[in-house]
Formats: structure tokens, C-alpha cells, sequence
């Protein structure tokens, strides 16, 4: 799905010019663009939660979660928790500065292309985990997950390839990241590849580029991968600028998602100067953000359902 939107975009960016790229991401080619990711979106929410019915029938369990989710909470979201306008109209931003650099507008575009993809493809793939994770907790015979990776793919995460985590714990990723999730039914590893093994199944080219030479000549004699990945750089995970509690303004108008349940709720809203609807006073958490404070499944639960995510 993620190359069929990429091929799309291409398409869309090829009627786009250097010297209007700003109007042209305001117009209807970013919408077209925006409204394209959004689908994509949409997409693999709809399917995380039959997804994790899946995976605990494989398991011997049974395909009937505590509560159902709202694959239309998690369109139209940035990874950061901002509106998806916002972020697919940084590429343009991205095209001036180049062209300010000196860039030729063909080499600007061709830069401004890569940043649309890499956001694109990173919205897509943030909300097919959010969703499964989500999916997990309404699940409560899902207990863990392991982390899946598919080559290519870079050192930060074949170093973590086959790890298991609580199903509440968050996802270490970054930009582009492809890394899946298998939701897991008891605590028991799956059949997924081993750092070593996705070493051992790459050509020798592309172990070069991913730890360097030096670093694929010491994991070919022996050395522990991660050791290798970690003394060369270090893991960072998502966050934005600084704050502790991840939040998004998406669903919060009166009509939104959210912001339906916040105004059944009596909950008050507010239009911010040059805002043109009424938004929530109160924040919108994520989902990440709460499987981090929440204080077990219920808790989880209920927070889930008060922020509009299930049902």
C-alpha cells in the first residue's frame, strides 16, 4: 500500500513547479496528497484490530476483544500529533531553502519529493502500529508483542529484531521505520529472525553500509550486534520538542471525533484568533501517550474510550 500512495504522490508532484510549489501544496494538489495519506491512514486502522484477533486465534485464543476500534480516530494525524496538513506542507518549505541554497529548482523539487515520501510513508506506518497497539490493549488476552524487521533495513532496528515487549510498551522507531509488531497471546518468543540472522541473510555490500566496514568485519568475527550498533550511535526515540505528554488537536472541533464525546461530556470549547472552528480546552491525548501514564488495562481502556479511540 505505502508504494501504490508513493507512486501516487510522484504522480501529483510531477504537475508541480519549484517556483509554485507553496500554492500549488495549499491547493488542490495537496489536497490531493493530503487526502491520499489520510486514506492510507484509514486503511490500516480499519484492519489492526482483525489483525490482532488473528494473531490470538493462531495462538489458541479466541477472536472477540472488550471493546471495538475507531479506525477513523487515527486518519488525518501526524506523527508528531499535529494535523497531517501541516506536516505534507513542509516539503515546500523544504523546496525554498534549497533553491535559497544555491539548488538548481530540478535538484529543490527532487529534494522536496524525497521529504513528501519520507513523511508520507512515516504517517502511514506510525498509525498501522498505533492502531495494532491499540487493538492490543482492547484485547486482553494480548500480553506482548515482538518486533518484526524486514530487511533492508537499518542497524538501529536489526539490533532490536525478535525483542519482546508489553503490549502497553512504546515503539522505538524513526523516520521511514518499517518495523512491524506481532502481537503475542503469552509470553513466548515467535519465529522471528535474530539481529545475527538478518545479519547473516544481507550481501556483504549492504552489511558494509548499515555498520560500516569496520563494524561488519567485527559482527562477521563474532561480535554482538548490538554492542557494534550502540558504540557507534545511540537510540533515540520520537519525540516533540522536549515535551513529556504527546497530544493532537485532530477530532477535537465539535463535529470531531473527540470532540463529540468531550461536548456529550459538557466539555467547553474555544476558538483560538485565525482558527476558523472551536476546539476542545481540553487536550487530546494520543495513544502512545496513554499507554504510558495509564495505570493498567482498564485504566487504559477507559482512556482509549474517553479520547475516542474505541468504542
Amino acid at each position: 500500500m505505502t508504494r501504490s500512495l508513493i507512486e501516487l504522490i510522484q504522480r501529483l508532484w510531477k504537475g508541480m513547479s519549484a517556483a509554485s510549489i507553496e500554492s500549488d501544496l495549499e491547493g488542490e494538489a495537496g489536497a490531493a496528497i493530503v487526502a491520499a495519506v489520510a486514506a492510507g491512514q484509514l486503511t490500516v486502522a480499519q484492519g489492526a484490530q482483525a489483525f490482532v484477533a488473528g494473531a490470538m486465534e493462531e495462538q489458541g485464543g479466541s477472536a472477540v476483544p472488550e471493546a471495538l476500534l475507531v479506525a477513523e480516530a487515527f486518519a488525518g494525524i501526524a506523527p508528531d500529533g499535529g494535523p497531517l496538513e501541516t506536516l505534507l506542507y513542509l516539503p515546500a518549505i523544504g523546496v525554498q531553502r534549497r533553491l535559497a541554497a544555491g539548488l538548481t529548482p530540478e535538484q529543490a523539487m527532487i529534494g522536496g519529493l524525497a521529504d513528501m515520501a519520507r513523511y508520507a510513508a512515516t504517517s502511514v506506518g506510525d498509525i498501522a502500529r498505533s492502531s495494532v497497539q491499540v487493538g492490543m490493549v482492547a484485547d486482553s488476552q494480548c500480553v506482548a508483542y515482538t518486533r518484526v524487521v524486514t530487511l533492508p533495513a537499518c542497524s538501529r532496528c536489526i539490533v532490536l529484531s525478535g525483542q519482546q515487549y508489553a503490549y502497553s510498551e512504546g515503539f522505538l522507531r524513526h523516520p521511514n521505520c518499517d518495523c512491524q509488531m506481532v502481537p503475542m497471546r503469552e509470553r513466548e518468543w515467535g519465529e522471528v529472525p535474530t539481529p545475527r540472522q538478518l545479519f547473516e541473510r544481507m550481501p556483504e555490500s549492504e552489511r558494509r553500509r548499515i555498520f560500516t566496514v569496520a563494524g561488519a568485519a567485527a559482527i562477521a568475527e563474532g561480535a554482538d550486534v548490538g554492542q557494534v550498533v550502540n558504540a557507534r550511535r545511540g537510540m533515540g526515540v520520537a519525540h516533540v520538542h522536549g515535551r513529556d505528554v504527546r497530544t493532537t488537536s485532530e477530532g477535537t472541533t465539535r463535529r470531531g471525533l473527540y470532540g463529540r464525546v468531550h461536548r456529550r461530556a459538557g466539555g467547553e470549547f474555544a476558538r483560538s484568533p485565525g482558527q476558523r472552528y472551536s476546539r476542545s480546552t481540553t487536550h487530546r491525548l494520543m495513544p502512545e501517550e496513554i499507554l504510558r501514564i495509564a495505570d493498567g488495562r482498564g485504566e487504559q481502556i477507559r482512556l482509549l474510550r474517553r479520547y475516542g479511540y474505541i468504542v
